[in-house]
Order: C-alpha cells, then sequence, then structure tokens
C-alpha cells in the first residue's frame, strides 16, 4: 500500500482539527486493514485508525505513527433484513438502504455522521434508538491474538455510548471490519417513536408507529435545525456531534442535584430525568450547560457552542484543538462548580488531554 509522509488529519475529522500524521494510509480492503495493522503491530509502530472522523479529537501535534483511513465500502442488505457493511461504509447510507428496502430499525439513526465500524463501538444512539437493538455480529481483527473474531452483541458489553471496544482494557485491541445488523419487517412502518420531541415533530403520541421514510425526513430536519447533518458550508456542523455525553447518576446524586437547581435556579426548576436502569437516573447534559451559563454560540474565539445546539463544540474557522479544548474545560468546570456533575466526554482523543 502506498501512503503518504506527514499527510494532515484535519480533513479527515468533522471538526477539522488535528496536525499531521507521520504516515497515512488508506484501505480499500478488509485484506489492507488486517496487513498494515498487522505490519505496524509487528513493529511496535503506534497506529490510529480513522472512519468517518466524526467522533475524534486530534491533538495539535498530530500523530506521531501511522494512521489508515478506513475506506472500505462493501455491503449488502438480505432478504431476511440482515444488513451487512464493510467497517469504512457511510453510515447514513446504511439507513437510507433499510429505509427505501421497507426494513426497520435503525430510521431514528438517520443523518448520523461517520462509519459503519464506528456504530458499535460507540453504541451510537439518538431520539430513542441505539445500534446495540440491531447488532447481530460484528466482524473483528483481535490485535492481541492475531485472529479473526466474531463477536455477538452478549460479548459487546454495551451500554449507554459505551461497549467492550471501549474499555480500557481492551484500549486498541480490537479492529472492526464488519458489522451485521438485523432489521424488522414492520410492514413499512417504523419502530415506536419513543422521544417526545420526534413524536411533537410528527403530531402523533409517543408509542405511535409512523411510515418509514416519514420517521427518516423527520429526524433529518431536526438534526439539520441542530446543525447535526454534515455541510461544508454551515460552522455548527464543524463539530464531534453531542461532545458531552448526558450524566448517569446515582439517587443520591441527582438528589443533589436538585437540591442544586432549587439553591441556584428556585423551587420552580426541575432537572431534566430519564429512565437509566435501577437506582440510577440520566439527567440532560445539554440543560445542565445552558443553566450552569454557556448559552448556545457561547464563546469570542475560533472554537465555540454551536449556534442551534449547547452539546456541541464548534470550529468556527481558524481554530486550533487546544482553542477547542479550553472551551470544553471551561464548559465542564463551570458545570461541576455550578451543579456538582461532572461531564463526561463523548469523542475519542488522540493526543489531546481535557
Amino acid at each position: 500500500m502506498q501512503h503518504l509522509a506527514d499527510s494532515p488529519l484535519a480533513p479527515l475529522t468533522t471538526l477539522r482539527l488535528g496536525g499531521p500524521a507521520r504516515r497515512l494510509y488508506e484501505a480499500t480492503t478488509t485484506a489492507e486493514l488486517v496487513a498494515v495493522v498487522k505490519d505496524a503491530d509487528d513493529h511496535g509502530t503506534p497506529l490510529l485508525l480513522i472512519g468517518g472522523g466524526s467522533n475524534l479529537v486530534v491533538g495539535d501535534q498530530g500523530f506521531d505513527g501511522i494512521v489508515v483511513r478506513i475506506a472500505t465500502k462493501g455491503h449488502s442488505l438480505g432478504a431476511n433484513g440482515l444488513l451487512s457493511a464493510d467497517a469504512g461504509v457511510r453510515w447514513d447510507h446504511l439507513v437510507e438502504t433499510a429505509v427505501d428496502a421497507g426494513w426497520a430499525g435503525v430510521e431514528f439513526l438517520s443523518g448520523i455522521p461517520g462509519s459503519a465500524g464506528a456504530t458499535p463501538i460507540q453504541n451510537v444512539g439518538a431520539y430513542g434508538q441505539e445500534v446495540a437493538e440491531t447488532v447481530a455480529m460484528v466482524e473483528v481483527y483481535d490485535r492481541r491474538s492475531g485472529r479473526m473474531e466474531l463477536l455477538d452483541p452478549s460479548e459487546c458489553g454495551f451500554a449507554y455510548r459505551d461497549s467492550i471496544f471501549k474499555a480500557p482494557e481492551n484500549a486498541d485491541r480490537y479492529v472492526v471490519l464488519r458489522v451485521h445488523f438485523q432489521l424488522r419487517a414492520e410492514g413499512g412502518a417504523s419502530a415506536p417513536v419513543k422521544y417526545a420531541e420526534v413524536a411533537r415533530a410528527l403530531g402523533v403520541e409517543q408509542g405511535a408507529c409512523v411510515p418509514l421514510a416519514t420517521a427518516r425526513d423527520t429526524v433529518l430536519g431536526l438534526r439539520r435545525a441542530k446543525g447535526m447533518v454534515l455541510d461544508e458550508a454551515d460552522h455548527d456542523t464543524w463539530s464531534a456531534g453531542s461532545f458531552f455525553t448526558n450524566p448517569i447518576l446515582t439517587e443520591a446524586q441527582f438528589a443533589d442535584l436538585v437540591r442544586r437547581v432549587t439553591e441556584r435556579l428556585g423551587a420552580e426548576a426541575e432537572p431534566p430525568r430519564y429512565p437509566a436502569g435501577e437506582g440510577l437516573a440520566k439527567t440532560s447534559a445539554a440543560w445542565l450547560i445552558e443553566r450552569a451559563g454557556f448559552p448556545k454560540g457561547y464563546g469570542t474565539g475560533p472554537a465555540r457552542i454551536s449556534t442551534k445546539h449547547t452539546l456541541a463544540l464548534t470550529n468556527r474557522g481558524g481554530a486550533k484543538t487546544e482553542d477547542l479544548l479550553s472551551l470544553a474545560r471551561e464548559v465542564r468546570d463551570g458545570v461541576r462548580e455550578f451543579f456538582g456533575v461532572e461531564l463526561v466526554n463523548e469523542p475519542i482523543f488522540v493526543g489531546a488531554v481535557l
């Protein structure tokens, strides 16, 4: 495989940030991908894999090693609703393929940037749906054993925006090669609408089903209004999506949050609460950020909060990664001081520290 030396990584990320790679390869087949990973491991060379670059924050110094852009493109949809895709396939293309063919299960994940291979790693989710609900099998290359493996959902450790692939003990262990999604035949209808915002936009009650194309179009409209559909001309889309995850708190932690909200904002203010499992409560990171003094458009430098979505930290053009990290620290620390809640970043950091 040919490679480029000292190639900038910023164009490979949706934030358009990051210094150069020592060597940059593009793998267009699974065999090429495995070969370059194995070669890097055999020589002890640091390795970074990039798909769509939508969930990645690369430091200004870049990456002193091999970077592989995963550009594998094979995909198929069987008569039984099994949607199979190489890691490099654009995620929204798969959603469009499923919806056009009348298969339900991923329609509320429309418009999410990035590639198929990243979806099980992050357990990508939006609007009440997540890929863990449809993942049937993940094909990986295990860098420890040097073997290809098939992992079923029970082995993937799926949780809220999390999986076994992100666990510290598995750092850099697995390379996702191909993902299989089992979709459902619902007579052209979507899965039940779980998210209140989507239900309002559709004009239906939560729990209702709507035509698949209607669900997709509505979600795309909502995401565009929040700057969450990539547009080169719109700097609100120059982001890594939601920079912070919604905090999951214990009952004691949530009670402390309610106390702080009452003290600072008044008894009429109530933090949002969503189910998160027994003894746990999920709240809204955006709600906390806004009420801690960081509204849409906050910031004066080249990195600012999106004018359309409080959770998106954006590059307004000419920003450095450190500009973005400085803003992220300010928001994180401000929320901690105001509400006593620690925000956790959602993107993966490479050569950058929050």
